[in-house]
């Protein structure tokens, strides 16, 4: 399949290549790297373009920060959903504690090796660095807290990650079961995301809310305010840049506020002179 797609992705990149300059290989992946150095070999030097993959993830914060086991929790919680896949890509392996965590699960339930595949050198070196930019899906924020499962219950994703996931009543509702508005969600896990994989560009491929009432005429505020809180949580400048734009703009201001004043009290001195 991987090679199937590669053929498709290069058909494409020859195609629309000469106007299509950003590429999402994939929302949900399967045979990225392929294609990503199909076009980086063959089509990157005439082109010019960017080839990227999309990746969905919620936010996951710890119900109690205070817990070192819900913060480890929170943080496995991430790295099955987002590290899953963008460990791979940035850092050449699985995260080490998916390979941990299923490792030891998978010696529990009798198997002679992990269920999760094991990368030769070759693939590592082969899959890691195939992104120009992380496309990242985002919809809503779980509360996490650590729960051990059995490992006889049997192989599957929720028993390996060992966590709960919870939601705050207070948050609104959007119809969807699974959908709620926690704008500030999206902040952290853009942070995480920027300084987990090296501050890569990213684009958000995914977001919105879900139809929450049946109408006849025009009646989405709550999508209005979802989105509103979405984008502005987006727009916020991390710390330091923060710090250097109010640079930029103070110490210009701070000089020609200071210029003014000088003149004006030149004025009134030449006026009494006068």
């Amino acid at each position: 399949m991987a090679n199937y797609f590669s053929d498709y992705a290069s058909l494409c990149f020859e195609a629309f290549g000469d106007r299509v300059k950003h590429w999402v290989t994939f929302s949900d992946p399967r045979a990225h790297a392929q294609a990503w150095h199909s076009y980086n070999n063959t089509w990157r030097s005439k082109q010019q373009g960017l080839v990227g993959i999309s990746l969905n993830c919620d936010w996951g914060e710890p119900v109690d920060i205070s817990n070192p086991k819900d913060i480890e929790a929170a943080e496995r919680y991430l790295q099955f959903c987002l590290g899953w896949f963008a460990n791979p890509i940035y850092a050449g392996d699985y995260p080490q504690v998916m390979k941990d965590h299923i490792g030891r699960k998978s010696a529990e339930q009798g198997l002679d090796m992990s269920r999760l595949p094991v990368f030769s050198l070759q693939e590592k070196s082969y899959i890691k660095g195939t992104s120009d930019f992380l496309g990242l899906g985002h919809f809503t924020t779980r509360y996490i807290t650590e729960r051990n499962y059995p490992s006889r219950q049997g192989p599957s994703y929720q028993n390996d990650r060992d966590l709960v996931e919870l939601v705050d009543p207070n948050w609104p509702d959007l119809g969807s079961k699974w959908l709620h508005s926690v704008p500030w969600g999206f902040r952290r896990l853009l942070n995480f995301a920027q300084t987990q994989y090296g501050n890569p560009p990213i684009y958000v491929t995914e977001n919105g809310a879900s139809q929450k009432l049946h109408c006849t005429q025009l009646c989405d505020e709550w999508r209005i305010q979802y989105l509103k809180g979405y984008t502005n949580e987006m727009l916020k400048e991390p710390f330091l840049s923060y710090m250097q734009i109010m640079t930029e703009i103070m110490v210009p201001t701070v000089c020609t506020l200071c210029i003014l004043i000088a003149a004006v009290l030149l004025m009134l001195l030449l006026r009494s002179l006068s």
